[in-house]
C-alpha cells in the first residue's frame, strides 16, 4: 500500500513560510536597520563596536554586516591609525554607501535639487549662495547666544556640537593637533549639497562666526566622506568678535581627514 508523502519530502518542495519563519526576518530587517542607524550616528564603526551599542554579540552583528555589505548599503574598509600602529591586521570598519543613506533622507530631496537648479539658471549662482546664507541664518541666530556665553570647563567647539546635535545633527568633538575636530554623522541635506556646495560653504563661514575664529572644513558627506568633519582652531573667547561676520575667517579644503 502507498503511503502518502509529506510535501516537505518532495525534492524541490518547499512549505510556505509560516509567522515565525517571517517574524524571524521581520526582526533580521529590524536589526540591520539598527546597525545601519547606529553607523549614521556614530559615524563608521568596527563590529566590536557596533556589537557594544547595540547588545549584540560580534558574531551576530557579523552577520547582519555582510548582508548590509552585499546588499551594496555598506562598505568595508581598514581603520585607520593615528600613530603607531599595533600587532595584528587592522580591524574593519563599516560606513554607509550612498545607497546605504538613501533610506534616511527623505523623498523632497529631488525637489529641492530641481528648485536650485531653477534659482541658479534663472538668478546664477549668487543667488544660491544668498538662499544657503539665509538657510543658516535662523540656525546661527539661535545659536549665537549658546556661544556667547560658554560655561566653564567646556569648550566652544562642544557647545556647538551639543546644540548641533540637539537640531538632528548627531555631533561630536574629538581632539585633534592645536584644536578640536567636530564631526557632524548626519546630514539632511547632503544630496542636495553635492550638487550645490555652496549650504556646506555657507556652514561653514557660521561656524566661524560663532566660534569667533578660522576653522576648515576637512570632510563632507556631500563628498563621500562618512562624516562632515570640521577643524576648530583653539580660539580666545570673545563675543563681540562672533556679532562681527568679517572678523571670522574660514577655510575651504579637499584634504581629508
Amino acid at each position: 500500500m502507498k503511503t502518502a508523502q509529506n510535501v516537505s519530502d518532495v525534492p524541490g518542495t518547499t512549505l510556505p513560510a509560516g509567522p515565525a519563519a517571517l517574524d524571524g526576518r521581520e526582526s533580521d530587517e529590524s536589526t540591520r536597520e539598527r546597525v545601519a542607524r547606529s553607523i549614521l550616528e556614530h559615524g563608521p564603526s568596527t563590529a566590536v563596536a557596533l556589537a557594544e551599542r547595540l547588545g549584540l554579540t560580534p558574531a551576530a552583528i557579523r552577520r547582519h554586516l555582510d548582508v548590509l555589505v552585499e546588499r551594496g548599503h555598506l562598505v568595508a574598509r581598514e581603520q585607520r591609525t593615528y600613530g603607531a600602529r599595533g600587532r595584528g591586521r587592522p580591524a574593519k570598519v563599516f560606513a554607509l554607501t550612498d545607497a546605504g543613506r538613501n533610506g534616511f533622507y527623505a523623498a523632497y530631496d529631488d525637489l529641492a535639487v530641481q528648485l536650485l537648479e531653477f534659482l541658479s539658471a534663472q538668478s546664477g549662482d549668487e543667488a544660491v549662495e544668498k538662499f544657503a546664507a539665509s538657510r543658516v541664518a535662523a540656525m546661527e541666530s539661535r545659536y549665537a547666544p549658546l556661544l556667547s556665553d560658554v560655561p566653564e570647563g567646556s569648550s566652544s567647539a562642544q557647545v556647538l556640537a551639543d546644540a548641533l546635535t540637539g537640531d538632528g545633527f548627531v555631533a561630536s568633538i574629538r581632539p585633534s593637533v592645536a584644536g578640536e575636530q567636530l564631526c557632524q554623522h548626519h546630514c539632511p541635506v547632503a544630496h542636495v549639497a553635492e550638487r550645490f556646495p555652496q549650504l556646506c560653504e555657507a556652514e561653514t563661514e557660521a561656524f566661524a562666526r560663532l566660534i569667533g575664529g578660522p576653522v576648515q572644513r576637512l570632510a563632507t558627506i556631500a563628498h563621500g566622506d562618512g562624516v562632515c568633519t570640521t577643524h576648530i582652531p583653539h580660539v580666545s573667547t570673545n563675543p563681540q568678535r562672533r556679532s562681527d561676520p568679517l572678523a571670522a575667517g574660514t577655510e575651504q579644503t579637499s584634504e581629508r581627514p
